[in-house]
Order: C-alpha cells, then sequence, then structure tokens
C-alpha cells in the first residue's frame, strides 16, 4: 500500500496531468437513458433529461456543471442511493438500479466506496471506529469479533495512507474539516470498493486543503487503479480527472 502522507500533508501538491485512459479499457457502470424528475406540490420538476454515459475501469471521471445541474442526482443514481423513472444503470454489465432494495444495500457497501461534501461521520464515534462502521454494517455481530483484529490493521493501515493514524482515537469534532474529509475517504475504501463516488468531496473546503484532499485520490487512481467517479462545481477540480462530463439543465453537453 502506498505511503500517502508525505508531501500532501505539508504544502498543496503540484498539479499532477490526467493519467491518459488505456484503450479499449472495460466499462464498469453505466448509464442509459436516464431521465429524474421531482415533484414540489403538484408540479413536475425535471432534473435528468435522457443522460448516457459510461466510466471505465480504472478511469477518474469528473461530472461537473452548475449547482442545480443534476449532477449529484446523477452520482446519486448511479450509486443506487435513489431510483431513476426512467432509464437503466448498469454495474459490471448488470442492470442494478432495479434491484430490491437489500441488495443495492450490500452493492452499495461492498462494491462502491461514497464520499460527500459534508463527511457524514457519526459523531459520536472516534476516527478508527468511523473507518470501521461499514464493516460493522456488513457483517453479523459474531462475524465481526471473529476478523475484528484483520479489520483493524485494515483502518489503521489506511488512516496511515491518508496522514491520519495519530488521530485514529479523536473525535470528529476534534478534526479539521480535510481531516474529516480524509476519514470519510479512509471509510469508504474500508472494504476495497471497486468504485469509488465523490459528491462535491472539496466544496467545503478551502483551496490548499481541497488540493490535498485531490492528491489523496489522484493517487488512489494511479497506484490502486480505483475508479473514481467525482461530482464537482469546481473547474480546476475538475480537470484533475482522467475525463470530464458536462451537465448543463439535466443534459450531458461538450465539455
Amino acid at each position: 500500500m502506498s505511503n500517502l502522507q508525505t508531501a500532501p500533508w505539508t504544502s498543496p501538491a503540484p498539479v499532477a496531468q490526467p493519467t491518459p485512459l488505456k484503450l479499449h479499457a472495460k466499462e464498469q457502470l453505466a448509464a442509459h437513458d436516464l431521465f429524474k424528475s421531482y415533484q414540489k406540490g403538484s408540479l413536475g420538476i425535471p432534473v435528468l433529461q435522457g443522460i448516457n454515459m459510461s466510466v471505465y475501469e480504472g478511469e477518474f471521471l469528473s461530472i461537473v456543471g452548475q449547482s442545480g445541474c443534476g449532477k449529484s442526482t446523477l452520482l446519486h443514481l448511479l450509486g443506487t442511493l435513489d431510483q431513476p423513472d426512467a432509464g437503466e444503470v448498469h454495474f459490471d454489465g448488470h442492470r442494478i438500479d432495479n434491484l430490491p432494495a437489500r441488495s443495492r444495500d450490500v452493492l452499495r457497501n461492498r462494491y462502491f466506496g461514497m464520499i460527500f461534501q459534508f463527511y457524514h461521520l457519526l459523531p459520536e464515534l472516534t476516527t478508527l471506529q468511523n473507518v470501521l462502521a461499514p464493516a460493522l454494517i456488513a457483517e453479523s455481530t459474531f462475524g465481526y469479533w471473529r476478523r475484528r483484529g484483520d479489520y483493524q490493521r485494515r483502518a489503521m493501515e489506511l488512516l496511515e495512507l491518508v496522514g491520519l493514524s495519530e488521530r485514529a482515537k479523536h473525535k470528529p469534532s476534534e478534526l479539521s474539516g480535510g481531516e474529516m474529509q480524509r476519514a470519510a475517504i479512509a471509510r469508504a475504501l474500508l472494504l476495497e470498493p471497486k468504485v469509488l463516488l465523490a459528491d462535491e468531496p472539496t466544496g467545503n473546503l478551502d483551496r490548499a486543503t481541497g488540493e490535498q484532499i485531490m492528491a489523496v485520490l489522484r493517487e488512489l487512481n494511479r497506484e490502486q487503479k480505483l475508479t473514481i467517479v467525482m461530482v464537482t462545481h469546481d473547474g480546476w477540480i475538475s480537470q484533475q480527472a482522467d475525463r470530464e462530463v458536462r451537465l448543463v439543465e439535466g443534459r450531458i453537453v461538450a465539455a
């Protein structure tokens, strides 16, 4: 496991050029003709209007657009946090948007790692306990306790990876915004997901701290070949990815 806690935690990392996408990469995640609207009283508000897109294995893809264009809604549909009004979502060649709720829960727990703008750490738990939360959800009580040593070692490796090993016993209220986001990244990686979905991961951070978070994501993508789909409204952040998908009023337009 590569060590990410060198330069990024003392000074912003230099801008790295995105790694070109390998030819003939396998399609890992795909949206087919997605539509989504929300009701406001008796009024239907269209959000996504016929989205077609593919995400390839090992790719770092950014979804960019102004607030309200539908990019977070699209990410939530790709991660089965919500369901489309029409259209399909496929993962590794299988349709997933129409799976039963329990199956979608397992999919998110085992195969998709998720990080959000506001971290969603549990305030009563330590950093280490927050990172361990996906294992507690995935396992029965007996199963977790039987493997707790392995999970704790994995969690501490991840905290070291993101430069937080010395903050393992601290609670979220004792962490900075950047530290909370790094803890959320470690949590998302605990069960070794195949895809990391990131919703405005730098949106609540200052530029220097945001650069640190991007250094973590770029390193995960390059060194561990982790597929990343990231939503952002920040053009500079978006340019750190391999490829950009731009949304305007619920439709994909030329980037």
